[in-house]
């Protein structure tokens, strides 16, 4: 009906000002700019900050590239916080001893669709002045101690990829309640950094870019909105009774789900193996799950950033700009800066997405899969 409406008005109806304005709404905050994508989100979001090249974000370790694009594109250097002992994100403790007297922003990765806590690491940032804001590209409408995903902080960015939760076939927004970041991130984000002088037209005053959500892009979203709660919560009931029925294997370890989190608005399923407990390698082991019927299954070790992005490597050893001093304020080793989320991520297995059509016999006919691989490489 949607994209009906698109083609019925000659590609002229704002169904991308219809869409911010419910997903907002939905939400329960002030302001929706709606992008092509996550990583655009993300980068308008680095754009319209007021800090400097050379000030330090720091970053949850566990994440994809989309999450530093636009970090790298402003110039500022990226600090990854090591990932909290047996988990995926980052933690209060993992974080506070990476702030210096140049951290600016703390981002908050809630990889999987597991929700850091949010409530501690905003104490933390106000006792040092820090701003923070949410990757929420997997948690879509994941609860909090009663509050949704990306509504927790000061700011946050989307994603409606055709792979995500609330799959368009492309898409993303940024939200948040500050008015004044709301319009510095259209202006940079959609307006390309222009203003009208009068008697000459647009004046391009800042470096800006035109990442608006495209129409019909929009209207998937739109109709998308109307399921997606549903969708979610039947994610979060599936999702757990798997990880309740992963958790009986011995030597398999799920993620563990924070109690604080009300709602797991799961996206990626994913178990660590003992290795002691078995003969074959983490590799060897996805390897059989994916050929035994569990799509996608496989390693994840490239979401480390800190390793995965060799482009900062280069830069920090040869003390390329920013990294520099200045702007840099000191040298820094990304090889070795997150040990304990590399550790983690060596023993663990994800599969790609998880999907709101499973139902409770899939869960099991999932769990039964990896038991089987389980037994045929228990030592």
């Amino acid at each position: 009906m949607y994209l009906q409406e698109v083609v019925d008005s000659g590609l002229t109806c704002d169904m991308m000002g219809r869409f911010e304005k419910a997903f907002a709404e939905a939400l329960g905050v002030k302001h929706c700019i709606a992008t092509p994508g996550c990583t655009p989100a993300l980068a308008v979001l680095a754009a319209a900050m007021p800090w400097e090249a050379g000030d330090e974000i720091i970053v949850s370790p566990i994440t994809d590239y989309g999450t530093v694009q636009g970090l790298l594109s402003e110039d500022y250097i990226q600090v990854f916080a090591d990932a909290a002992a047996g988990s995926v994100n980052f933690a209060p403790q993992t974080i506070e001893p990476c702030i210096t007297e140049r951290t600016r922003a703390i981002l908050c990765v809630h990889m999987t669709g597991i929700i850091n806590d949010m409530d501690a690491i905003n104490t933390l940032a106000e006792q040092h002045g820090l701003f923070v804001y949410e990757d929420a590209c997997q948690a879509v409408f994941g609860q909090y101690k009663g509050r949704y995903a990306g509504i927790l902080a000061r700011a946050a960015g989307f994603s409606f990829d055709a792979e995500k939760t609330m799959g368009s076939d492309v898409g993303g927004c940024v939200v948040t309640d500050d008015d004044e970041l709301a319009e510095r991130a259209r202006y940079i984000g959609q307006s390309r950094g222009a203003v009208m002088e009068p008697h000459f037209g647009r004046l391009h005053a800042d470096a800006g870019y035109a990442y608006r959500m495209p129409n019909c892009t929009a209207a998937i979203c739109l109709a998308q909105l109307e399921i997606i709660r549903d969708q979610v919560a039947h994610r979060d009931e599936m999702a757990r009774l798997l990880c309740q029925l992963l958790a009986e294997i011995p030597g398999i370890t799920p993620l563990a789900l924070p109690e604080y989190m009300d709602v797991y608005s799961c996206w990626m399923i994913g178990l660590n193996i003992d290795p002691e407990a078995f003969s074959c390698s983490t590799e060897e082991f996805a390897q059989q799950l994916a050929d035994g019927g569990i799509p996608g299954a496989g390693m994840g070790r490239y979401y480390l950033m800190s390793e995965a992005c060799t482009c900062l490597h280069r830069s920090a050893a040869g003390q390329r700009y920013p990294f520099s001093m200045p702007p840099a304020s000191r040298t820094y080793d990304y090889a070795s800066m997150c040990p304990d989320g590399a550790e983690f991520l060596k023993t663990f297995i994800r599969w790609s997405t998880f999907c709101e059509k499973y139902e409770p016999e899939h869960c099991e006919l999932a769990a039964r899969i990896v038991r089987e691989v389980a037994e045929r490489n228990r030592k």
